[in-house]
């Protein structure tokens, strides 16, 4: 519609905008129901894994064992970073381990071997080694800013359970690496998300895949996107006891002010991932012996009920950022845990945008003065 008549709809933040078709991620935010594929995510939290999963969203079915044993294979054998990366880290270890991410991703597309290789195959190659570099630094910056040397990784150990071992140097629990793995599965893909629709803006201009995934990163660092868990534990820990919840939500609620974990952008329902996060934080913190943050969460929750009705619910970043608390993994990981899991729903979001691949550009309203003369400087 031509904007000069002044009726051009306006959808501010593309809000209820379809763009594109998608194959990959199903999302009913009224029913609370998500689907990678067509599964269910309450199949893949309770029966899959993360390298599973990974191969489903990357190749479009589930494996069968021998394909699932070589895809595993191939992510081990992808879990190295060239020596310049790790100088990098060095460098820049005071910063944010979002911003470290970040320049790490763009810096490791000078040392790819098939950067310059757009097609679809060596974009999935690509997307397959960021998913098992990206994690490597992450647990490399947290060693060397705390003036310890990298761990290495390894290869006897699956995905989670390896990032685990790098971040923290001693072997996790089976059910400590069991809940980082449903962690990953639960957040691998969520449909065009403002990090993935950034990658697909960046991929539409026909760039590659490590600058997709730094636009990404760059995205999920935003607190408005990414930051969630990190400040649910901090409400947490300000709240303190459970008999305090109810006034803690009290009061935000009169100043207008959010209570972090609630409500989502797309889900008017309970966020179809978070029940599995919350049995998780439950078991979790149970065998920490501090039931008392649960506790509190759950507090919360039923502080939050009267709420419901409007669609403000508990979204999955509202148990997430306590399993890693209780991991004693510090919170300004909790983020760059979340993008540890999500590169291959960036990279599969990628490849359907090259699929058919157009230039995103999307429209703005003008509206601002109206034609005006140039005055010059002298008679200003």
């Amino acid at each position: 519609m031509d904007e000069s008549d002044g009726k051009a709809e306006i959808h501010r933040g593309l809000k209820g905008v379809y763009f594109d078709r998608s194959r990959v991620c199903y999302i009913d935010g009224r029913a609370g129901e998500l689907r990678y594929r067509g599964y269910a995510i309450h199949d893949l939290a309770q029966q899959s894994n993360f390298e599973e999963t990974c191969y489903l969203l990357l190749k479009g079915a589930l494996p069968t064992r021998t394909e699932l044993e070589r895809f595993d294979a191939e992510l081990k054998a992808a879990r190295t970073l060239p020596s310049p990366i790790y100088d990098i880290i060095g460098t820049v270890k005071r910063a944010h381990p979002m911003d470290v991410l970040r320049t790490c991703v763009s810096a490791l597309s000078a040392f790819d071997p098939e950067t310059a290789d757009k097609s679809p195959s060596a974009t999935l190659r690509k997307g397959i080694r960021l998913t098992a570099q990206v994690p490597m630094i992450v647990a490399a910056h947290e060693h060397m800013r705390n003036g310890r040397e990298p761990v290495a990784p390894d290869p006897q150990l699956g995905h989670a359970a390896n990032f685990l071992y790098m971040l923290k140097g001693v072997a996790p629990s089976a059910d400590t690496a069991r809940l980082m793995d449903i962690d990953m599965v639960l957040h691998a893909e969520h449909g065009s998300n403002a990090s993935s629709f950034a990658a697909r803006v960046v991929a539409g201009t026909d760039a590659d895949l490590h600058g997709a995934i730094t636009a990404a990163v760059a995205a999920l660092a935003g607190p408005a996107h990414g930051g969630a868990a990190e400040n649910v534990m901090r409400m947490a820990q300000e709240i303190g006891d459970p008999a305090r919840a109810a006034e803690y939500v009290r009061s935000k609620r009169t100043n207008k002010e959010p209570v972090m974990g609630f409500g989502h952008r797309v889900y008017r329902a309970e966020d179809p991932r978070a029940r599995h996060m919350r049995m998780g934080v439950e078991r979790l913190s149970r065998e920490m012996g501090q039931p008392h943050w649960y506790q509190i969460l759950e507090a919360v929750v039923a502080a939050m009920q009267p709420y419901a009705r409007h669609g403000v619910n508990v979204n999955v970043d509202f148990y997430a950022g306590v399993v890693y608390f209780l991991n004693q993994i510090a919170e300004d990981l909790f983020v760059p845990i979340f993008a540890v899991g999500r590169v291959p729903g960036w990279t599969v979001q990628v490849l359907e945008q090259i699929e058919n691949n157009i230039l995103l550009r999307p429209l703005t309203l003008y509206d601002g003065p109206p034609p005006r003369d140039y005055v010059p400087i002298e008679q200003r």
